[in-house]
């Protein structure tokens, strides 16, 4: 991966010690759910859920992805979605670029437009667009899903093909748009997220 993300990674797994110890045993349980898949080489299929699928589900996606390359997880593909389609919010695809992420999208005068996320020269870059859980381009058996807002894990009582389903919420930056510190914001979502995703995969 590139250097700029393979730093922010760095700074992200030196902040462990910030995560509380309840949070840690919350996370542990996707961590032991990985290493038994892992030990076994059975694929990994994660999908991060949010009801927008527009920010916080996205982040999820994109750094499970990257934390899986920065440890050495072999078989993890991951997904995002929500309980309605909307578009991966311009805020969160720039806190993503202010990382290192080199961004692109397939169809700027799209509503809803494919981005392609590139972090490394050797590798495919992660895509990255709105859509509810179930969409066919996701697993429909055999995956974690995660929840990352409250809205979410209220109203997806049930998920069809889910191995374990978990609750790891977060505040929505979407509270902060059009502020002074919106980007402050976005940008601290986005490397709690992945702080506690690097933390994951660091147990497997």
């Amino acid at each position: 991966m590139n250097s700029h993300i393979k730093q922010f990674c760095d700074d992200r797994v030196a902040e462990f010690s910030s995560i509380s110890e309840e949070r840690k045993l919350l996370l542990s349980k996707l961590s032991n759910y990985i290493s038994e898949k892992s030990k076994v080489d059975e694929v990994i299929n994660l999908v991060y859920i949010c009801t927008h699928n527009s920010r916080r589900s996205h982040f999820g996606q994109v750094w499970a992805h990257i934390a899986s390359r920065y440890f050495d997880v072999k078989n993890v593909f991951t997904f995002s979605g929500g309980t309605e389609a909307t578009a991966f919010n311009i805020n969160a695809i720039n806190a993503l670029k202010r990382v290192g992420f080199e961004i692109s999208s397939e169809d700027s005068i799209s509503s809803n437009p494919r981005y392609h996320l590139r972090f490394d020269d050797s590798e495919a870059p992660i895509i990255c667009f709105s859509k509810v859980y179930n969409h066919a381009e996701n697993p429909s058996s055999a995956f974690a899903a995660i929840m990352t807002c409250s809205d979410a894990e209220q109203n997806c009582p049930f998920i069809p093909g889910v191995e374990l389903r978990i609750g790891t919420t977060y505040d929505d930056p979407k509270a902060f748009d059009n502020s002074p510190e919106q980007d402050e914001k976005y940008s601290e979502r986005c490397a709690q997220i992945a702080r506690e995703i690097l933390y994951v995969f660091s147990l497997i």
